[in-house]
């Protein structure tokens, strides 16, 4: 199961995607640098960067995904959805839209300059992913090590490495799908596939990447480099075809999902129970097959064109696996609950059934509405979510740690 997206690939959200999915002036030659257009450009190159999973709009998500990353790891996990810029290219990018030639040629003006290889690295990277990478902290949460300097500095590594192998599926994805996304309206603004970055570049990038995860995490625990090997060999695999084969590749976003989770307990060599293991997994491919639901209902909506592998799905079969989903993940949860209070002695553990279970429901509101983005954007704009959060972690906190 994979990261937006696990990746996603998934946006980066996104993604695997994200992608971090969702440019002013030509570049200057000047002996000085580059010329003050070129400054703005560049800036705004930056500030452009894809936003994985963003559900800015549903149907911006639909036609910037028609070909499709919305919700994988390596395509960043939710699609490539530009988000707007600011300022003056703002401006004309909203009069000309996203998908004309005239924004097109601003983006590639500064192909073939120092600073548009510089932004173009950056977008790719598509840092803003990085933060689904917290989920590392979760095993060392729940077994009550969260304060432990030495399993922080463990899972700060297996932070680090996730966000390298990512960014380099984000590079490989977009080098293997830079002839088709030359040919669509808005995935030929990604930085490889308008010319920021040269093909050469994007691969020796991505070996540098992939390679400098795996040796780290080969210094930091053989457990973490086992989690390493497994993520990246899977995400490899869904961008050279497995991503078109249904039912596989809503497993390998989710898996993203918990095979970061489990890298935090795998540096640090935790002991981890089962039930958080089978909390996680089917917490992910609830989400996954949520946003899913999501693309497909909005595709029937609509009539926007969907990848080939979401024409295999039908909303009602969709809805049956986050459904299930969801009711296995509440069922193990309770057991995990009931389990916290005999070992640390604790009634705060089934307390937070009650903000677990009532959160499940509230999001899966966002999923029946076929509204479900990425988890990070839905929980943000959703404050009775947050708050529901919040207790969660207070009850947990106060089980593990009082």
């Amino acid at each position: 199961m994979a990261d937006r997206n696990e990746a996603g690939s998934q946006l980066g959200e996104e993604s695997p995607g994200g992608t971090d999915e969702r440019s002013e002036g030509a570049a200057g030659a000047g002996s000085g640098g580059l010329d003050t257009a070129t400054t703005e450009q560049d800036a705004e190159l930056e500030r452009d960067s894809e936003a994985d999973g963003a559900g800015a709009s549903a149907a911006g998500a639909a036609h910037a995904d028609s070909e499709g990353l919305i919700g994988s790891e390596a395509g960043g996990e939710a699609g490539a959805l530009e988000t707007e810029p600011a300022g003056e290219v703002a401006a004309s990018a909203a009069r000309d839209g996203k998908s004309s030639d005239a924004y097109h040629a601003r983006v590639v003006a500064a192909a073939g300059t120092p600073g548009g290889l510089i932004n173009g690295l950056i977008r790719e990277l598509r840092p803003k992913q990085w933060v689904k990478n917290i989920l590392v902290l979760a095993a060392p949460f729940s077994a009550g090590e969260l304060w432990a300097v030495p399993t922080l500095l463990d899972a700060a590594v297996a932070f680090a490495v996730f966000s390298m192998a990512a960014s380099g599926i984000y590079f490989i994805n977009d080098a293997l799908d830079v002839e088709s996304d030359r040919a669509h309206p808005t995935k030929r603004n990604r930085p490889i596939a308008a010319g920021l970055i040269p093909l050469p570049v994007a691969y020796a990038v991505c070996a540098l990447l992939l390679v400098g995860s795996l040796v780290i995490s080969g210094l930091v625990s053989m457990g973490l480099l086992a989690v390493m090997v497994v993520y990246v060999a899977v995400q490899l695999g869904y961008c050279f075809g497995l991503k078109h084969q249904p039912v596989i590749d809503l497993c390998i976003v989710a898996s993203g999902f918990l095979l970061r989770a489990v890298a935090g307990g795998a540096a640090a060599g935790l002991e981890i129970t089962q039930w958080f293991y089978i909390v996680v997994a089917f917490g992910s491919l609830f989400m996954v097959a949520g946003k899913r639901y999501a693309e497909v209902k909005l595709a029937n909506e609509t009539g926007a064109k969907i990848r080939k592998s979401l024409r295999a799905y039908s909303a009602s079969y969709l809805r049956f696996v986050w459904a299930i989903s969801a009711a296995i993940m509440i069922m193990s949860y309770s057991l995990w609950a009931y389990d916290i209070r005999q070992v640390d002695n604790s009634i705060w553990g089934i307390i937070s059934i009650i903000p677990f279970v009532i959160g499940i429901l509230r999001y899966a509101v966002d999923v029946d509405k076929g509204v479900a983005g990425e988890p990070e954007e839905v929980a943000l704009k959703d404050k009775v979510l947050l708050v529901l959060f919040v207790i969660l972690a207070g009850c947990l906190f106060l089980a593990f740690y009082l």
